[in-house]
């Protein structure tokens, strides 16, 4: 029984030192670590690119961009690509109408008479503040609006025939046959321009004078010259007034006092229309500049569409309030 039982002894022995020798197992799921690397081992600079891993709400970390997510830029970033691209092509358009674009558009104002030009500016100013301004601010507050507009149309339709004569010179009948047909339906049906019939029946309105044509001519490119009383023009324009004022309907009254009073109510017509640009003007750092800039960039605009000759550009004209020849200074009368 002895040798039996230490037979025992020494199999159970063994068998706990085999049990032993094995790794113990364990059904818990192990964490999943990051192991660093050593420090003996560096790593390259350039082997990966560095990015910013921001942290989740849930404790993991976020995957970093890659090359192709981070050359994408984010929706609102293409979006103002998109108007950068359309407003590439609104300058495109302004360059195609004025010569020049927002930026440049200064550039085009030929003034080598700048000094002299802006004595002149004074002087006109000071006669529109003194003279001009408060009749047309007391001609609007007196007269009604529907009877203002009379006058308006009234001086419009008057303008028929000197736009029609130029037009012709200009080359383009088809306008002139529509100028005269407007100026017929307004002086018959409109009991002599006071009414615009012609605008509800859609005959365009234009208006063109000899320094238009003289422009369409050729003459492109003219010195700015501001005149007493007259306002901005160009040395072209003024030659073009010895072509404008035979064709004046008024200078044909030989009654002195209703071809004044006339001339006149035209002056305070055309300054009310400019109220408008009265605070513009007041605001402006340099007045002198805008008056220029602006006044040059609607003439240039007026002969390039005669250049252009397109049948489409008179609602641009009928649906200005502003006259084409009056801005932004009030111009006597031809």
């Amino acid at each position: 029984m002895n040798v039996v039982r230490a037979i025992s002894l020494l199999l159970v022995a063994a068998a706990l030192s085999a049990c032993a020798g094995k790794p113990a197992r364990s059904d818990a799921p192990v964490a999943d670590t990051v192991v660093p690397a050593a420090a003996s081992e560096p790593v390259a600079s350039d082997a990966v690119p560095a990015t910013d891993v921001a942290p989740t709400t849930d404790g993991t970390t976020a995957a970093p961009a890659t090359a192709a997510t981070a050359a994408t830029p984010p929706a609102d970033q293409a979006g103002s690509t998109g108007n950068t691209t359309a407003a590439a092509g609104d300058d495109d358009d302004f360059d195609a109408l004025y010569g020049s674009n927002a930026a440049t558009a200064d550039a085009s104002a030929y003034d080598p008479w700048e000094p002299l030009n802006r004595k002149v500016h004074a002087f006109n100013n000071a006669v529109d503040r003194g003279v001009a301004r408060p009749l047309a601010t007391a001609y609007t507050h007196v007269v009604p609006r529907f009877a203002r507009t009379g006058v308006s149309n009234f001086f419009s339709n008057l303008r028929s025939p000197l736009t029609i004569t130029n037009q012709l010179l200009q080359g383009r009948p088809g306008d002139a046959w529509d100028t005269l047909g407007r100026f017929l339906m307004n002086s018959t049906l409109g009991i002599g321009g006071l009414f615009d019939p012609a605008s509800k029946a859609m005959v365009p309105r234009r208006n063109e004078d000899f320094g238009q044509t003289l422009g369409a001519w050729g003459w492109r490119r003219s010195r700015y010259v501001e005149l007493p009383f007259f306002g901005p023009r160009t040395v072209r324009d003024v030659f073009g007034l010895a072509g404008d004022i035979p064709l004046s309907p008024i200078r044909t009254i030989e009654e002195d006092k209703v071809r004044i009073g006339l001339q006149g109510l035209q002056l305070v017509d055309t300054r009310a229309q400019l109220m408008a640009l009265d605070d513009i003007r007041d605001s402006a750092v340099d007045e002198y500049a805008l008056t220029r800039d602006a006044w040059l960039q609607r003439r240039n605009y007026q002969i390039e569409n005669d250049l252009r000759g397109k049948r489409e550009r008179g609602s641009d004209d009928a649906n200005s309030p502003i006259p084409v020849d009056a801005m932004p200074m009030p111009q006597w009368s031809n």
